[in-house]
């Protein structure tokens, strides 16, 4: 019935489009197993993309040529640029989108990309043969032959729904839960956990009161996500989200529900996300605060649904509709659906190489909440490199990995294999320690290039990029030629606050001025005007960028540099720890469970102190 794969893509949520769509269009014939075509590429959760450091985990992918920039932007209702009052470096783009026109654009894209094919079933096993995975079983009793195979089974790995005192297998609500995988997987040596996430109520918008809310519009600019030119909507047609608050009151309601809370009363045994708790866990670990901040926010352009961001509880549902009642604006809500908490199997990350193969069976690689992570962003952002390794593993080429230095990408996986994680893992800007390199705005400039010599990224956006170096270093180059004189400046620089100039300066020293920006100057000093009118905003602000950051961005690349040698120090597959006397006994331990590839790997492991490195340096050196 089935021809043999070159990838077969398990789960077709955000990770496993991802995957399905890298490995297609770098050449590998795809098939794509899911449980439900209804349901792909479905926002389980929030209805909303991005966010600080997510926003550049989507930037990213749509550099390296993956879908879920472009999806979004098509079906966005509202944009906002984050952080826009801080440093480049904390700019971070969110959306809020249309749930169901978000689903069916990403299965438009990828039923539009040739070599990906569809079927809809369970897979209950691996077919895996002297340690080398090739291929699946379903549910139906069909064996699928492939060179590489890509789980990424979200939270439907023996998922349980909990509400109140009672529970239920699935994987989302109305959704069964997958089985089979777990078992078989412990049963080749893998080790198994479980984590917990959890969902809001569903509100009927047409109950709620606004005018008790706060508004909260979006930008009036719009950038959107993707690099290459997708239609977006006009500022003018955003719709508006709206802020709320919790109270005393509505706090007493709900710990009226706490002695059945599955939580408090020890059901769920899975770790929740530390930051993004349900409502009962905020006002049990903050019981100091009386109130805490709802986001009403739609769910898109043709629906009243309304999804209460920052209200995620497992509670019984009339303690969520009593609760929900006493918040200002929701005193005659209606329930669509309650929330519930999920609990489900995932694999701790140190199991896999840095390509997201597994180290425990060769053509086997993990994607997204079965690596323990939590998000969208998170979850995509490994799908499409488990795609692209999957494809250059059943094509026996190198895989593809991103430094801590060139993504936050990089950063996500090098966290998860040398530290593991015993909560769900979610990006921040904090956890990249050269966040003014990783911005959302050169994504592009990062690693389009890479991508495209890998035969993903498209060549429109090779060539994009390259207009955009070319006019980054031709503005940066007119900026320090052109001599301005005090008489054509004075007057702009008094109006911005700024001193004025006693004598001729080169435009790139004025630009240096706090308070000062490139588009201002544009606009208002015509020397400037007549040389920089030929290009575009993107470029101009990625010029001023790189001008008045320039310093720091020096220094962070000095320690790309100087912790890059430590990259280079390859630490043989089979050396034995257990030679090194001088070894703390945790270091041993962790060195071999994880088998660090080089001695900068080996200082990110947690729980390695630098006087191991350094004994490693040592006997390594000799």
């Amino acid at each position: 019935m089935f021809p043999s794969y070159d990838i077969i893509v398990v789960g077709a949520g955000h990770a496993g489009c991802e995957a399905a769509a890298a490995a297609a269009n770098m050449g590998s014939k795809v098939l794509l197993v899911t449980m439900n075509m209804q349901t792909i590429a479905q926002m389980s959760c929030n209805p909303a993309m991005g966010g600080i450091a997510k926003g550049q985990i989507v930037r990213e992918i749509d550099a390296l040529g993956g879908y879920s920039g472009i999806v979004t932007d098509q079906s966005m209702i509202q944009f906002r640029m984050l952080n826009r009052s801080k440093g480049p470096a904390m700019w971070s783009p969110r959306t809020q989108n249309d749930r169901m026109l978000f689903a069916a654009k990403w299965r438009e894209a990828l039923e539009k990309t040739p070599n990906v094919d569809f079927y809809q079933d369970m897979v209950k096993g691996l077919l895996v043969k002297d340690g080398r995975c090739y291929g699946v079983v379903t549910g139906l009793g069909h064996e699928i032959i492939a060179k590489s195979v890509v789980l990424t089974n979200g939270t439907f790995l023996n998922g349980v729904i909990h509400i109140g005192d009672k529970q239920f297998g699935g994987g989302r609500v109305a959704e069964k839960a997958a089985t089979g995988i777990t078992e078989q997987l412990v049963s080749l040596g893998f080790e198994s956990d479980r984590l917990k996430t959890g969902t809001p109520p569903r509100i009927d918008g047409r109950s709620l009161d606004y005018s008790k809310m706060e508004e909260q519009k979006g930008d009036d600019e719009i950038v959107g996500f993707s690099y290459l030119d997708v239609p977006r909507i006009t500022p003018a047609q955003q719709r508006s989200c709206w802020i709320t608050y919790t109270s005393d009151e509505v706090h007493n309601m709900l710990r009226t529900g706490f002695d059945r809370s599955p939580m408090f009363q020890g059901r769920i045994q899975g770790t929740g996300p530390r930051y993004c708790p349900s409502i009962e866990d905020k006002i049990n670990r903050f019981a100091e605060r009386d109130r805490h901040q709802l986001f009403v926010e739609p769910e898109g352009w043709d629906t009243v649904e309304i999804y209460v961001n920052g209200f995620s509880t497992s509670l019984p549902e009339e303690v969520q509709m009593k609760a929900l009642r006493l918040v200002p604006g929701f005193e005659n809500c209606r329930m669509f659906r309650p929330g519930y908490a999920i609990e489900y199997d995932f694999f701790p990350p140190t199991q896999l190489q840095f390509s997201l193969e597994t180290k425990h069976v060769q053509n086997l690689f993990f994607a997204g909440q079965i690596n323990g992570t939590t998000g969208y962003e998170e979850a995509a952002c490994q799908g499409i490199m488990a795609g692209i390794n999957a494809h250059l593993k059943a094509n026996e080429l190198d895989p593809f990995v991103l430094k801590r230095s060139e993504a936050y990408i990089g950063v996500l996986i090098d966290d998860l294999i040398n530290k593991g994680t015993e909560e769900p893992y979610r990006m921040f800007t904090s956890r990249a320690e050269f966040r003014t390199l990783l911005r959302q705005d050169n994504a592009d400039l990062r690693l389009t290039e890479r991508s495209y010599k890998l035969g993903l990224a498209s060549e429109e956006r090779m060539q994009k990029v390259q207009a955009k170096k070319d006019g980054v270093a031709k503005i940066k180059t007119i900026l320090k030629e052109l001599s301005l004189d005090p008489e054509e400046m004075n007057e702009f620089l008094v109006s911005k606050s700024s001193s004025p100039l006693t004598q001729k300066q080169r435009a790139h020293q004025v630009l240096l001025r706090p308070g000062l920006d490139i588009f201002a100057m544009k606009d208002q000093i015509p020397k400037i005007s007549a040389v920089l009118n030929e290009f575009d905003k993107d470029t101009l602000e990625q010029a001023e960028i790189q001008i008045k950051y320039e310093v720091y961005i020096e220094k962070e690349n000095e320690l790309v540099t100087k912790m890059g040698q430590l990259e280079n120090l390859i630490i043989p597959d089979a050396f034995d720890y257990t030679k090194l006397v001088s070894l703390s006994a945790e270091a041993k331990q962790k060195f071999n469970k994880i088998r660090p590839r080089t001695l900068g790997q080996a200082s990110r492991i947690s729980g390695v102190n630098p006087s191991d490195v350094q004994i490693l340096m040592v006997y390594m050196g000799r």
